[in-house]
């Protein structure tokens, strides 16, 4: 019979278990990196992606997007919600305590803080297809893996969405040419965009 303290330590030695070591530690070199850099770095690396997004066909053609609200520096969407909310579906998600709804945008107005200070529409949630899902992430790499703030709240929600075309956005320094530690629930991405590179 194995005793509590044998049980805890035969699973921290479960590969999953190193796995989400390895990502927290990465998560943290990451964000600290992103908490440097100044207003004008976040508003000029946010338009070459912005640029970079809106010539691609997959956005074009898109009827329904999923974007995100900017928090701890991240790459900065806003300006894009704005400019084709009138054109297509802009959709925001909402987290509740182990998942994500989707709301449609209409306008900073109409948006009231959540449970986590980020901005969340008060529009009805929206049911239907999302053809495009732009995802943030802390670390990407070039094989479209991606680590997250550490909720598992995306991972979730886009294993629902096997459907929908998924793009990782970040800065060039959140893209790893190396393989990032991921295991068997992480959800990969089609592609990541940064300023500077293009993958997928």
């Amino acid at each position: 019979m194995l005793f509590k303290s044998q049980i805890i330590d035969i699973v921290r030695q479960l590969p999953w278990v190193e796995a989400r070591r390895e990502q927290k530690s990465m998560r943290g070199i990451i964000e600290q990196q992103r908490r440097l850099l100044t207003k004008e770095q976040i508003r000029e690396q946010s338009d070459l992606v912005i640029s970079k997004l809106e010539q691609m066909s997959v956005f074009r053609d898109a009827k329904t997007v999923m974007v995100y609200y900017p928090v701890h520096h991240e790459v900065d969407l806003r300006p894009l919600m704005e400019k084709y909310r009138s054109e297509k579906t802009i959709l925001l998600p909402v987290t509740h305590r182990r998942s994500i709804e989707v709301r449609p945008y209409d306008g900073e107005d109409n948006t009231r803080k959540g449970r986590f200070g980020i901005p969340e529409p008060q529009t009805p949630t929206y049911r239907g297809r999302i053809d495009l899902i732009i995802v943030p992430g802390v670390v990407f790499d070039h094989h479209c893996h991606r680590i997250g703030r550490g909720g598992g709240y995306y991972d979730r929600f886009l294993r629902r969405h096997a459907g929908s075309t998924k793009i990782g956005i970040g800065y060039d320094f959140q893209l790893k040419r190396h393989s990032i530690p991921h295991t068997l629930f992480d959800q990969r991405v089609n592609m990541v965009i940064t300023p500077g590179q293009t993958i997928g």
